[in-house]
């Protein structure tokens, strides 16, 4: 396939940006849709997924909200935002409760 430079528009801020040759053969090749999003707009969403952006639940680490034991009084961290602090267990206490009730 006979691959040129092309401008595609951004679909965050508008703007045109250049899809060159050798970056159209690279996405065909492994089977990638051409990009909506110009290099600096990318590059600020990706900062944001990974440098503490808004991120989707489904993408958080593990450990990013901070609670206390409510059973041993141990402070550690979850991977959810616990709707009752008060309530929740470490995972020590979670996974001696989980064997008591099989």
């Amino acid at each position: 396939m006979d691959y040129k430079d092309k401008y595609l528009k951004c679909r965050d801020c508008g703007q045109d940006f250049l899809w060159k040759s050798g970056e159209q053969e690279f996405f065909s090749v492994k089977g990638f849709p051409p990009p909506s999003r110009c290099p600096d707009c990318r590059k600020k969403r990706k900062e944001q997924r990974d440098g503490g952006g808004i991120v989707a639940p489904s993408q958080q680490s593990m450990g990013d909200h901070k609670i206390t034991c409510s059973l041993c009084g141990k402070v550690g961290e979850v991977p959810f935002e616990p709707r009752n602090p008060e309530g929740v267990l470490c995972a020590d206490c979670f996974a001696k409760k989980h064997q008591e009730n099989n």
